[in-house]
């Protein structure tokens, strides 16, 4: 099976069909629906339909539920919710649908969340923002991935500190991205196409040294023999301490405020080895511009940083100069048009929780 591409819509619709048959209510289903083909539109993949089987073996390990979550303090404009281990797209879309309301209100609306699971891409929550001519952040503590400057151990997660505004253009500014180099899920497309990972962003526990071995390392991340690298990497040579800082602040933010957990209690596992829940912390801020000078002077400021940006000098061999956001709008027009892509080991995954959950009537090209 090489690869083969899915149409958009249904890619979306087998997914929305997956969780339902998990047990997900319908509306649950469509928003985790809704939150991975969001990943594949953007020219991101390790977020999309590849990471459906994480969530499936998740809760059929009972490691997410699949209940609602719980409002456990709501004031004028803040609220903090419990997730109580239920399905952290949903969680995670009333919870930002709660700050933009608030901040429609006065100005600006924060919520934050513990006890959810993986969010999926963090800047889905930013862009429901954005629909609503608010400014939205987010970010998001996990499973431990990544060693502390000058550490060798796994100690936090990838902590995506993600920034959504609107602009006068096409498309708005959205910046989305771990404060790691890479993320776990670019290690599993490496392990999937079978090729190396660049030196310098991963380090070995034991040897301190930098590791490139995709396949193993997904082995020795469970063990707990490797860690990812801060955004400029080991040491502080190239300034790895900001990406460690910046990390800890977004931990901080997913933990503090709302009494939940943090660094190696969100492995997943407890003392001998079995599996429990994560206990995921987020939180989301919305901002209205309107309550200070306006959307439209907003939108058009933020719009002309942008344009001399891509206007300004570039170096020699640079076709062209981007903004955050630019990219991801230039690959949803492709891929709603071609299709999402699907490597040969997510065919085979797509097979078999179709098989397993008994949803004949998907059948696909490649088969």
């Amino acid at each position: 099976m090489e690869e083969v591409y899915i149409q958009v819509e249904k890619l979306h619709n087998y997914m929305k069909d997956v969780f339902i048959g998990l047990g997900y209510p319908d509306e649950q289903a469509k928003i985790s629906a809704d939150v991975l083909i969001e990943s594949d539109l953007r020219g991101i993949p390790s977020h999309g339909v590849q990471r459906l089987k994480y969530y499936y073996v998740r809760v059929k390990d009972g490691q997410h539920l699949i209940n609602n979550y719980e409002i456990i303090k709501d004031q004028d404009a803040t609220a903090v919710i419990d997730g109580h281990h239920g399905n952290g797209h949903y969680i995670s879309f009333q919870a930002m649908k709660i700050a933009i309301e608030k901040a429609k209100q006065y100005g600006i609306g924060m919520v934050v969340v513990r006890n959810s699971t993986h969010y999926g891409i963090a800047g889905y929550y930013p862009l429901m923002a954005i629909k609503e001519g608010c400014l939205g952040i987010t970010g998001t503590n996990a499973r431990p991935a990544v060693a502390p400057t000058f550490g060798a151990e796994p100690m936090y997660g990838t902590s995506p500190l993600t920034f959504g505004f609107p602009t006068d253009e096409e498309f708005p500014f959205v910046l989305d991205c771990a404060t790691s180099i890479i993320q776990r899920g670019k290690v599993e497309i490496a392990a999937r196409e079978n090729v190396p990972l660049p030196e310098g962003v991963v380090i070995d526990r034991k040897t301190g040294k930098t590791r490139t071995d995709a396949k193993q390392l997904l082995k020795d991340f469970v063990e707990e023999n490797a860690a990812l690298l801060p955004l400029g990497g080991a040491g502080e040579e190239l300034s790895g301490y900001k990406g460690y800082g910046y990390a800890i602040a977004v931990e901080i933010l997913s933990a503090a405020l709302q009494d939940g957990i943090f660094l190696k209690d969100l492995s997943g596992l407890d003392e001998d080895g079995n599996k429990i829940h994560f206990r995921v912390g987020h939180f989301f801020i919305a901002i209205d511009p309107e309550h200070f000078l306006g959307l439209e002077p907003f939108k058009k400021i933020a719009g002309n940083i942008c344009r001399n940006l891509r206007n300004s000098e570039k170096v020699p061999a640079a076709l062209r100069i981007y903004t955050a956001g630019e990219k991801e709008f230039e690959a949803e027009k492709i891929v709603r048009e071609k299709g999402v892509a699907i490597t040969k080991s997510i065919q085979e995954d797509l097979v078999f929780m179709r098989d397993e959950l008994g949803l004949e009537k998907y059948r696909f090209t490649f088969e």
